[in-house]
């Protein structure tokens, strides 16, 4: 296992491009799926989450290759519809190759998704949603986790979602773009990785209304075609390092801000005392006092504040100068990060889906454990505020979202490096 050193107190000056999107990426790779050839992905982050979705490609007979951070597939040939129980366990978006194979083959063989451990999150609405397609369903296994769906062909339908599940949101979409008729999708989920999935299929080829609104209908076409595709630049990962100058104070030059996608994170870090001033290049952010409280914050589907980025700010708000509470409305375990702060001096008292805290002068370093993907960074951040040290263990949640944490805030001025845990 890798940890990251960090040694903190200093104040964040410079500038760093922000990677292209996880969250993108993952579902896009999935959709290459369903074009019998090749798919040029541009600003593809070389993250482990990506390579884990390239390992089931190329389980499936597909072929793919980088230059630089372009991902080139090869999705000609597809020789097997199943995806290894080992593949899915490692990453939860592997389920989105459920909606990819069955629009494409009208079959799949695959078990229950991995992924980082913020909640049970169920998959019952990619199900139910799909099964209203003309797809029979059957679970196999001792544990019955392996799920089989298969069909002679997918029909387009009126599909009600109970909750705007991103997940669920997408597997719809996949499945339907290769059907017979019109599938429309009601209270859909509007996060940007949703409006992204879309604009990919319909540049190869897909027929796709109600993009980024709750409203989306897909009619089905025939096939898809070659594409050469930008993904557009990360907003958790430049949610991060806002957080980062929110906690450790500072001023910095982001380029390559998706802006439009962060007006709730924008909007909370300008009400605690950041200055941010934006254009269509880069976005300044500066921080040059302790950061006020923030009385209730709520994690929502988008537009509303992101669970990414719930983790974050409560490292920031850990130095703020009063009372703070966070509500987390998303995944019910998504606070395993309140006793590593605590390990740093951070006073929080949490009770179900809530956690207040009282601001402290300032965080002491320690060795924490990074839980999850957010969490790590969040933890990093942690680091970089503090006074002294910090050991966050379990790095390699953090490098399944973000390129290189370390490379991207020593840009910043901060001293932060991987290192093995046996060299500590």
């Amino acid at each position: 296992m890798s940890s990251i050193k960090v040694i903190g107190g200093g104040r964040l000056k410079g500038e760093t491009k922000i990677q292209g999107s996880k969250n993108a990426a993952l579902p896009i790779i999935a959709a290459t799926v369903l074009n019998k050839g090749i798919t040029i992905l541009r600003n593809c982050p070389r993250i482990l989450d990506v390579f884990h979705m390239i390992d089931v490609l190329k389980e499936l007979g597909c072929i793919a290759s980088w230059e630089s951070n372009t991902l080139i597939v090869d999705t000609t040939d597809i020789t097997s519809t199943k995806v290894s129980e080992g593949s899915v366990q490692k990453m939860r978006s592997s389920i989105l190759f459920l909606g990819a194979l069955l629009g494409r083959n009208h079959e799949v063989s695959i078990a229950y998704p991995g992924g980082c451990l913020i909640g049970k999150r169920p998959i019952d609405y990619h199900l139910d949603s799909i099964k209203s397609m003309n797809v029979s369903q059957e679970f196999l296994g001792d544990d019955k986790d392996i799920i089989h769906c298969y069909t002679d062909k997918i029909m387009g339908t009126d599909i009600f979602l109970k909750f705007p599940s991103v997940g669920a949101t997408q597997n719809v979409i996949l499945t339907a773009v290769l059907a017979e008729g019109v599938t429309r999708i009601f209270n859909a989920a509007r996060e940007p990785e949703v409006l992204e999935l879309c604009n990919f299929l319909v540049s190869a080829g897909a027929r796709i209304c109600g993009k980024g609104t709750a409203f989306i209908e897909v009619e089905g076409v025939g096939r898809l075609h070659d594409v050469d595709y930008t993904l557009s630049a990360d907003r958790i990962v430049a949610g991060t390092y806002m957080a980062a100058i929110a906690a450790a104070g500072g001023e910095v030059l982001l380029l390559d801000t998706p802006t439009g996608q962060l007006d709730s994170v924008i909007r909370v870090l300008d009400r605690i005392g950041c200055s941010i001033r934006i254009n269509d290049e880069y976005m300044r952010i500066s921080c040059k006092r302790r950061p006020l409280p923030y009385d209730i914050l709520k994690t929502q589907p988008y537009p509303g504040f992101p669970t990414d980025m719930q983790s974050q700010l409560m490292t920031v708000l850990c130095l703020a100068d009063g009372k703070s509470t966070i509500v987390e409305e998303i995944f019910e375990s998504r606070f395993q990060n309140v006793s590593e702060l605590k390990k740093m001096g951070a006073m929080i008292s949490e009770s179900d889906n809530k956690a207040v805290i009282s601001g402290v002068m300032h965080l002491e370093g320690a060795q924490v454990m990074a839980h999850d993907l957010r969490a790590g960074a969040a933890l990093v951040i942690a680091g970089v505020a503090a006074q002294g040290e910090t050991i966050v263990r379990g790095a390699t949640s953090i490098e399944r979202g973000y390129e290189d944490i370390c490379r991207d805030l020593n840009s910043l001025g901060a001293n932060v490096r991987y290192c093995s845990d046996n060299i500590l």
